[in-house]
């Protein structure tokens, strides 16, 4: 039998990233290594003019030269806005990097970034804060909608992230219609 090792666990009391998670549907953008070929996908396949995931192929076509900025490799997002879930009031459609890191300052033009909420050591009272303030306040990735869908919690030194929506939190997607 081959010994398999158990995998470091990282320490609790690291850095986390608190994100509003915004309400729309999954998004990526794939650049070849060359940095000459685009793709745009969903959660779950590549989608294209057509055959779309809301129109998300057809704006990444639009968008191709501006998007090629991003640079080789994968970039997931959230495609948002007008005729897609909560709308929130907009009269477009956003497509919001999650990588905050990365495209806090410079990112192609026509890219938002998911609104970074607080950046800090671990602890989930101030997680539970940072929710209350986004029920109390709004959203932050669109000011004056006041039914945002929640948080994301990204552990840095774990490398993952939780959600935590502010309806029906109890209850799997699937069961809860949100």
């Amino acid at each position: 039998m081959e010994f398999i090792k158990f995998p470091k666990m990282p320490r609790l009391s690291r850095d986390m990233v608190i994100t509003e998670k915004i309400d729309g549907t999954n998004a990526q953008i794939c650049i070849s290594d060359s940095g000459l070929e685009l793709k745009a996908g969903s959660r779950n396949r590549w989608v294209i003019p057509g055959d779309d995931n809301a129109g998300f192929a057809k704006w990444c076509e639009e968008n191709r030269t501006e998007l090629l900025r991003l640079g080789p490799g994968r970039h997931f997002g959230e495609w948002w806005g007008q005729g897609i879930q909560r709308k929130y009031g907009l009269s477009e459609k956003r497509f919001s990097l999650f990588n905050v890191s990365r495209w806090a300052d410079d990112r192609p033009k026509c890219c938002h970034v998911v609104p970074t909420l607080y950046k800090g050591l671990f602890d989930t009272a101030i997680a539970a804060e940072i929710l209350k303030k986004l029920i109390h306040y709004g959203s932050s990735a669109a000011p004056g909608f006041m039914r945002p869908e929640g948080i994301v919690v990204f552990h840095v030194a774990g490398n993952f992230g939780m959600k935590k929506t502010i309806e029906k939190d109890e209850l799997p997607k699937s069961i809860s219609g949100l």
